[in-house]
């Protein structure tokens, strides 16, 4: 007995050890790390306040990623992203018209927004095919640039208009990102990204003349870019 007991012990063994060998292989098969540049349109959504209603221009920009995936569940990436961010801000009508007149403002203000994030990434590969999936979080700061605020004032007969700068300030908001997407090898180590991002934050409030809608806006960019694996 105990000579037919250790074979089948060690031939256990044997198998188990192959079995890890070979899951470990696989595991080592799904890791990719890669850099990624990327352009992209920001395309936003408006926001209305009690007083004010915000709406920011639809811009370009351009994303850079460094990410690595580590086996299907396990992957993440850095990101830093850059775009025009314009708005326009204006006096919600539905507080501005007494009955003996109407009066308000609106502002324009030039703008930049530099975003940066840390995600989670889920994937999967299919032949030369990477679908994933991404959440996470960073900041997206605002810097203006200049802005211009317009002041209307109607009585009964006559409204009169004036127009100059304006004083603004620079905005950080807390942002959660989150997305999906495929990446297409074309070549060894070089293919393309195609992706969609969403970004959602709080309106930022650029213009000292006005207070921001303080509510929560949403950004959807879609993503074109190429990527190369190391």
């Amino acid at each position: 007995m105990s000579c037919i007991y250790l074979p089948m012990r060690q031939l256990l063994r044997g198998t188990l050890f192959l079995g890890l060998l070979l899951g470990f292989g696989s595991w080592q098969a799904w890791a990719q790390t890669d850099l990624a540049i990327s352009g992209y349109g920001a395309l936003n959504q408006s926001t209305t306040g009690t007083t004010t209603i915000q709406k920011p221009s639809d811009q370009g920009g351009f994303l850079i990623e460094a990410r690595h995936i580590s086996n299907p569940i396990v992957g993440y990436e850095v990101t830093y992203a850059y775009n025009r961010a314009n708005q326009a801000y204006a006096t919600n009508p539905g507080q501005i018209c007494p009955a003996f007149g109407c009066s308000g403002n609106s502002a324009s203000a030039h703008a930049n927004a530099h975003e940066a994030t840390a995600d989670w990434v889920v994937s999967l590969r299919i032949l030369n095919l990477r679908p994933f999936a991404l959440a996470g979080g960073g900041v997206v700061v605002t810097t203006p640039v200049g802005a211009t605020l317009t002041m209307i004032t109607c009585n009964i007969v006559l409204c009169s208009t004036s127009t100059g700068s304006t004083a603004t300030q620079t905005q950080a908001k807390a942002m959660f990102v989150y997305g999906a997407g495929v990446d297409w090898t074309v070549v060894p180590h070089l293919g393309v990204r195609f992706q969609y991002r969403g970004r959602v934050s709080k309106a930022p409030d650029l213009v000292t003349a006005f207070s921001s809608t303080d509510k929560f806006t949403r950004t959807s960019e879609p993503v074109l870019g190429v990527f190369l694996r190391f």
